[in-house]
């Protein structure tokens, strides 16, 4: 089926959808939690602050279920001393101490009373133990009070969007040590927030728990606080259940992150990097029905995205195929069977996101099950196919082939919309978004003269997509015994790659076109997404160089890593979302193109450049994006203010660069490990991998040397598998 639909212009777009940059993300250094479909951003004291355009709270199912929580010790706000979350992200530990107090007739200097605080989410709840600790030599009489509330805004709105009419709110439901807060939203819908303290407040309101201290001196006290999410407060002491919450948390995390391999290298600072890369891809993993699944990053995109996770998943294959395995079944779970325009849905089309909240129920943004993207679809049947190759395992993916069969069919009868044999996008509905690729901001498709185009849009990074769907889906036909449709498929995948050649090669660019317009007028722009054609090995190899080359010059690559948008271009600017930044997740596939046709110094050099800039962000966390400034020496990067962090696709990037540059591959049929013509980047001189599997078996490996002069060591292994390596 074709579908031809009046063209567009991208800039009819919704800016109800673009994130508010009121309040910068950077400038706050937010804390962060999650788990499942709860996630808590916090200030360094460990406070919720109400504000406009803050985004502090604790959010469920997109949500925020509370909107304020600050600790007031003595009448004043304490004085932080640090503040982070553990290596493993189980728990958030902030360490306070007063200023100069004047309460109760008591003057006391700052400094003497010191408050720790100890946070962590768990099952719909927020739990924290408040220990305060008297370092004076008197005994002390002071007041801790706890302030709250809870908005139950929805995450469009705390992102900026306005809602005319709200739901309504209840009053507060008191006992001697708990309060519900309740909020009927206009799609009938009753939330809740319970919150119970111990021991029992000394007063307890619809707004804060106010508490007397007597410490002795060189005395303490332990408080506790749980905030329940449309839940009941337990009838366990809560300091009981606090503890048995906080050892499950962890043993949960554990469990998790041990089924994937490990790395540890030569550069402590990057082993810094790689564990919190590790620590916060687990974090945002959360358990579905259909096994685990990395929710997008927090704070706008913690729910289920079909493109992150199967980028995620592509990106994590080689040390946890579980994601890809639960990601894939997931998104089959949730395939589109029925044209729906309000939802973009088209029979066999993979989910592009799935939202919770009041304003999705209603309508008011369509992202209940929203299916706007035009590269989940090819990219879910090529995450299949990848799956096969790393695991061998025929089984998954006879179960999935009505699936993989259905996308394939999504793409031939919908996704070719005017019959040209490109897949195009263009959206149903006037709320949904208007570019629907990976840079989906409005102006993100345009031609050399800065002009939007017009749809439909064939952008040059779906094809080919599409082309290693078609190369994919063939290996799964044929390990699913059907030879004429894998030779089918692949005749499709041969002839789609010479007619992209033809289309989308610039001999005036020296790379490919940024996508064709309606009028099938190429965007002469050079972009990121020439790039993704390697990942794919479409390009011929000298043309795969030209790209490399572009991509690789002062004008694409900012010295911290390629640009979204090069510098020459109309559009450059280095402080927008898609027309000049440096997105992590994308270099990460640039630089899996670059290992497919052996580029890897190139790849080398990606990963040094954001590694690079991992030394100079907190937590050694790389944020969904930052800015595309050219690099400068003893300078960091210059942050984006509202970039995502943690962000899956981001803390799976320096792990899947990894890859590239060893050359790391799996032969399942043979139970061997690879590594093809391996390289270390400057900053490594050892890179030890364990617990590297195929099926049961493991094996542990070192690789030692510099730059391409690297001998591999096999240190342990276990059942039937070995190592090899070419040069």
């Amino acid at each position: 089926m074709n579908l031809i639909q009046a063209p567009e212009a991208a800039d009819a777009y919704d800016e109800n959808y673009v994130i508010s940059a009121q309040v910068s993300l950077q400038e706050r250094r937010p804390r962060t939690l999650k788990h499942g479909d709860t996630f808590g951003v916090f200030d360094r004291n460990g406070d919720v602050v109400a504000g406009e355009g803050f985004v502090e709270g604790v959010y469920h199912r997109d949500t925020r279920y509370l909107s304020r929580f600050e600790l007031v010790f003595a009448g004043a706000r304490p004085i932080l001393l640090s503040s982070g979350t553990r290596d493993d992200n189980a728990m958030l530990t902030c360490d306070l101490t007063n200023p100069a107090l004047h309460e109760n007739g008591v003057d006391l200097e700052h400094d003497l009373i010191h408050i720790r605080r100890s946070k962590f989410l768990w099952n719909g709840a927020c739990y924290e133990r408040f220990a305060v600790r008297n370092f004076s030599d008197r005994d002390l009489r002071l007041t801790l009070q706890i302030r709250f509330a809870a908005d139950f805004a929805d995450l469009f709105e705390v992102r900026g969007s306005h809602r005319p009419r709200r739901g309504s709110p209840h009053a507060a439901d008191l006992t001697a040590d708990s309060v519900k807060l309740a909020y009927t939203g206009l799609d009938d819908r009753r939330r809740t927030t319970a919150l119970r303290f111990e021991p029992t407040p000394d007063r307890l309101d619809a707004r804060q728990a106010t508490f007397t201290l007597s410490l002795p001196a060189a005395g303490r006290c332990v408080l506790f606080a749980e905030i329940r999410c449309d839940q009941e407060v337990a009838s366990e002491r809560l300091s009981e259940v606090y503890l048995t919450a906080m050892l499950q948390a962890r043993r949960a995390l554990r469990r998790s992150a041990a089924r994937a391999a490990s790395v540890a290298t030569s550069n402590d600072i990057f082993n810094e990097a790689a564990r919190r890369s590790v620590s916060d891809l687990y974090m945002l993993v959360t358990d579905t029905a259909q096994g685990p699944y990395p929710y997008a990053g927090i704070p706008w995109f913690s729910t289920a995205f079909g493109r992150d996770a199967l980028i995620t998943a592509l990106q994590t294959l080689w040390m946890d195929p579980a994601i890809a395995r639960g990601v894939l079944f997931y998104l089959a779970a949730h395939q589109a069977t029925r044209v729906d325009p309000v939802a973009d849905a088209e029979p066999g089309k993979i989910l592009h996101e799935v939202r919770h909240g009041e304003m999705a129920e209603l309508g008011e943004v369509p992202f209940r099950h929203y299916y706007g993207s035009v590269d989940a679809t090819p990219l879910f049947v090529m995450l299949a196919g990848a799956y096969l190759a790393r695991t061998g395992d025929v089984a998954v993916l006879r179960r999935l082939w009505r699936h993989v069969d259905a996308a394939l069919g999504w793409i031939d009868n919908y996704g070719d919309r005017d019959g040209d044999g490109f897949v195009e996008y263009f959206r149903m509905t006037d709320k949904g978004l208007a570019n629907q690729g990976w840079k989906d901001s409005h102006d993100s498709v345009f031609h050399a003269d800065g002009s939007f185009a017009e749809g439909p849009i064939a952008l040059c990074e779906v094809q080919a997509y599409v082309y290693g769907a078609k190369r994919a889906a063939a290996a799964i036909a044929a390990a699913l015994d059907m030879p004429e449709r894998a030779a089918t498929l692949t005749g499709q995948a041969e002839t789609l790659r010479q007619r992209i050649e033809q289309a989308f090669w610039s001999d005036e660019l020296g790379t490919y076109a940024l996508a064709l317009d309606g009028a099938k007028r190429p965007c002469l722009v050079r972009s990121s997404n020439a790039g993704h054609l390697l990942l794919t090995e479409l390009a011929a190899p000298e043309r795969a160089r030209q790209v490399a080359a572009e991509l690789m010059s002062s004008n694409s690559f900012s010295g911290w890593g390629v640009r979204t948008l090069a510098s020459t271009e109309r559009r450059y600017n280095p402080m927008s979302y898609h027309n000049g930044s440096v997105w992590p997740h994308d270099n990460a596939l640039i630089g899996m193109g670059f290992a497919r046709y052996g580029l890897r110094e190139e790849a080398a050099r990606i990963f040094e450049g954001l590694f690079g800039a991992c030394t100079y962000i907190d937590l050694r966390r790389l944020p969904e994006l930052v800015c595309g400034f050219p690099r400068r020496r003893s300078q960091g990067p210059t942050f984006y203010p509202v970039a995502c962090a943690p962000q899956a696709w981001s803390a799976a990037t320096p792990l899947s660069l990894v890859q590239s540059c060893l050359g790391l591959g799996f032969d399942p049929a043979s139970s061997t490990v690879f590594f093809d013509r391996p390289i270390l980047p400057r900053f490594l001189e050892e890179v030890v991998l364990r617990g590297l599997s195929i099926g049961t078996n493991r094996i542990d490996v070192a690789l030692r040397g510099r730059g391409r002069d690297v001998a591999m060591t096999v240190l342990a292994r276990s059942g039937e598998i070995r190592a090899t390596m070419t040069s």
